[in-house]
């Protein structure tokens, strides 16, 4: 019965997650994309599973290098600067972490965002709060040993530094989140035309069928919809993370 499972939930992911017979781009040929977000921000999960996904569907990932950056709006703070605390609360934290310790443990980028994507996934239908995310384990049959490991561990807390870096370091600083970068330009508002940038960024000898119709259609700005989540937007329940793995 559970084999039956399995292979039934495989045929349904495959698709989405399939490729086009477009030849891989070179590393030197990728075009650069950044998206620094935050777990439970309405914005940043609806990006990922509406739009970001597409990437893989239409094979444009072929000719892109995808870094996901999971600490936007969060803080850090207390005497040792371990302290940390997140725009819509610990629940946050605690899932900004599990992402992170997802791209660490499997750095092939299909494999990590086909269960980044399944967690943001059941944010967005539990209307933005912190899902059961450990079912996304079972969903997608990936062993959950190197990811639990890392988030129970010092390790998770190290990814969560490197970000918070990473992102304070941007120029210009992030205004809010989904923060959209392609080749080091920031979209801005113009996030959700990603692939047009994308398609007119990439230099390589031959265009994938996908940029062809991406460069010949009318693009209509989703940002007041998706629901953009400001640096300085506090969300009322915003609180100290309790549950950040220590770093002795």
């Amino acid at each position: 019965m559970a084999s039956s499972r399995a292979a039934l939930l495989l045929c349904v992911l495959l698709p989405m997650f399939a490729f086009s017979s477009f030849t891989l781009a070179t590393s030197d040929e990728k075009v650069k994309l950044g998206l620094y977000y935050e777990t439970l921000c309405p914005g940043c999960s609806t990006f990922m599973t509406d739009h970001l996904v597409k990437i893989f569907e239409n094979g444009l990932i072929n000719i892109i290098d995808l870094h996901l950056v999971p600490y936007g709006n969060a803080k850090f703070g207390g005497k040792d600067n371990k302290n940390i605390s997140c725009q819509h609360g610990s629940d946050e934290c605690d899932l900004n972490t599990v992402h992170a310790c997802a791209i660490y443990a499997w750095p092939d980028v299909i494999k990590h965002f086909e269960f980044l994507h399944c967690i943001e996934d059941l944010v967005v239908k539990n209307n933005y709060r912190m899902p059961e995310w450990k079912s996304c384990f079972g969903k997608t049959g990936f062993d959950p040993t190197p990811v639990m490991d890392c988030y129970n561990g010092p390790k998770g807390l190290e990814l969560i530094l490197k970000y918070a870096n990473e992102t304070n370091s941007l120029v210009p600083p992030h205004e809010f989140v989904p923060w959209v970068v392609v080749n080091e330009l920031q979209l801005e508002d113009n996030y959700d035309e990603f692939m047009t940038y994308v398609c007119e960024a990439y230099k390589g000898s031959t265009r994938p069928e996908a940029c062809e119709h991406q460069l010949n259609r009318q693009v209509v700005s989703k940002v007041k919809e998706n629901r953009i989540c400001h640096v300085h937007q506090a969300a009322s329940n915003t609180l100290p993370s309790t549950k950040m793995p220590s770093s002795q």
